[in-house]
């Protein structure tokens, strides 16, 4: 089995990726940020905004339309209203994501097993996956730019005098496709950091020849990625000044953090905490890699990245996820080095922080299946067949664990690690698919989702609600006079009824449903009021 793992990598890859998100995109509730890029979506499908972007028919220039293309497409083939369908291009691109870690590692002169292990630790870190379903647009951007930077190492390292002029042009259309895709931000905390790492380490190895092709692929690439900007900022110029002035506002008054507060950077990777955090111990591990120079490399690239990070104000956790790409190699240096070596270890300082990590994750893994034995019996929660299977080749696999570091097989450790944390996955997931919704739970009804009456919110402007809706919500401005239909149906919030009167005179207001798409219950912390509310179906009377 691990023969045929080393033997079809990047098809591994695709195996673990799809088997960990692909069953179960449809389980998590919809965030506020992908309900407006999947509204967008849908209005490109129903009416023809490819370019335009629109949201509730207005327009909505905050994020470029890659992405949005994409998921349109997804979306037309598998369902317009499915989540499943939105979310499933992401998914594709967390594939790209772990194919390009592995193709450039080995373009590092890395061994199979070094960038096989660097791939696996990439799509396993926590925010990797969860970006998927956080916020979808980012994991575009940052597979995107990846591949234009293999493919700019790969034309740089390669020894030719012209180069490869396919590997170049590729390296242009996925740079444009980046910024294409979340603007010019992987372009700043990827690119930038991975530019100056390699001339740090490697600028002397590259011929003078090589820097013209970079330069137009730069060019090229800057040029496709603001074409949409400069298009649109030409027909639409009033909308889209007034977007832009206060979508760069946010990045000096919006989410504003201290300068420190990347610096435990290393935690988003998850279970690989503890070994991302050893891997960043530079004089430590320096001198215990097999490839120094491949490792001060991505030393330099994720420290680098942070850096350029923390320096703008405006700061959130997501915006990390770029980092995990060369700290998840950085985490392979250290892995491979006790793969090759563990064995051999007398130094309790390196011995114990793998035995304590691994013992950690044993009991995450062990605790997993009693928490669902413990709510299956004692809460009546709902079970399936494949949860059980799950948790069950997680007790297995644990016990396998235990077996191989025993024998100081780390290299196995790591493989049924991997193997565990699926399985946990598709295990709890599964569990939550059949528990998913509370009492309290309740979407729009035929009569609102299938009539041809205009549907209008006032008051009422989540995100999530209008994807529910399943069609355009004209949002009405309490300041503004506006001439509404002889009928139509009207989002209110929950305790807004006297507005109906106060607002709507000469209307009659007759109550069709009470509708809430929060997943959680109404006294927990995640729980959004925005997200509830009523359904009036309003007929003027009278003249």
């Amino acid at each position: 089995m691990i023969t045929l793992i080393e033997k079809r990598p990047i098809f591994t890859i695709i195996i673990v990726v799809g088997v960990l998100l692909l069953p179960f995109l449809d389980v998590l509730e919809v965030t506020i940020m992908e309900a407006r890029n999947f509204v967008t979506a849908r209005e490109m499908l129903t009416d023809g905004n490819w370019i335009l972007t629109t949201m509730n028919g207005e327009p909505r220039y905050e994020k470029p339309p890659l992405p949005t293309w994409l998921s349109a497409i997804s979306g037309a083939i598998f369902g317009i209203n499915s989540v499943w369908a939105m979310r499933f291009p992401a998914v594709l691109m967390v594939m790209l994501l772990g194919s390009m870690i592995y193709t450039l590692s080995r373009k590092l002169t890395l061994t199979k097993r070094n960038s096989l292990i660097n791939a696996l630790v990439s799509i396993t870190s926590l925010y990797v996956i969860l970006i998927v379903f956080e916020a979808p647009w980012d994991i575009y951007a940052h597979a995107f730019m990846l591949t234009a930077i293999y493919c700019i190492f790969k034309g740089l390292s390669e020894d030719t005098s012209r180069g490869n002029i396919s590997t170049w042009l590729i390296a242009a259309i996925c740079l444009g496709a980046s910024i294409l895709s979340k603007g010019p931000v992987s372009l700043y905390v990827l690119f930038l950091p991975f530019l100056i790492a390699y001339l740090v380490v490697y600028r002397r190895e590259t011929g003078r020849r090589k820097w013209l092709p970079l330069t137009l692929v730069l060019l090229g690439g800057l040029l496709l990625g603001f074409s949409w900007y400069g298009y649109v900022r030409a027909i639409d110029p009033e909308t889209f000044a007034a977007i832009a002035s206060k979508e760069t506002g946010n990045w000096t008054s919006y989410n504003v953090r201290p300068f420190y507060y990347y610096w435990s950077f290393f935690v988003q990777s998850g279970l690989w905490t503890i070994p991302a955090f050893i891997s960043l111990l530079y004089p430590y591990l320096k001198t215990r890699v097999s490839n120094r120079k491949a490792y001060r490399f991505t030393f330099l690239w994720t420290i680098i990245a942070v850096i350029l990070l923390s320096v703008i104000p405006e700061k959130k956790s997501r915006y990390l996820m770029p980092v995990l790409i060369p700290l998840a190699m950085n985490v392979g240096f250290y892995i491979t080095y006790l793969v090759k070596r563990f064995k051999e270890l007398k130094s309790r300082k390196e011995i114990v922080p793998v035995y304590f990590n691994v013992g950690l994750l044993l009991l995450i893994f062990i605790a997993a299946p009693i928490a669902f034995i413990y709510l299956a019996i004692s809460h009546s929660i709902a079970v399936n067949v494949v949860a059980v299977i799950a948790f069950m080749v997680v007790l297995v696999v644990a016990l396998y664990i235990i077996r191989a570091l025993m024998h100081k097989n780390i290299y196995h450790v790591f493989l049924l690690i991997v193997l565990a944390v699926i399985c946990t996955a598709i295990g709890s997931l599964s569990v939550l698919k059949n528990n998913l919704f509370n009492d309290h739970y309740s979407v729009f009804n035929d009569e609102v989702l299938e009539s041809s009456t205009p549907l209008y919110s006032f008051e009422m402007g989540a995100p999530e609600v209008f994807w529910g809706a399943e069609r355009e919500v004209v949002i009405l401005d309490s300041e503004e006079t506006v001439v509404l239909d002889e009928r139509f149906h009207l989002l209110l919030c929950s305790d807004c009824e006297a507005v109906l009167s106060e607002k709507f005179k000469g209307y009659q207001a007759t109550f069709v449903q009470d509708f809430d798409f929060n997943y959680n219950a109404t006294d927990s912390r995640a729980y959004k009021d925005r997200k509830s509310g009523k359904v009036y179906e309003m007929i003027k009377v009278g003249k």
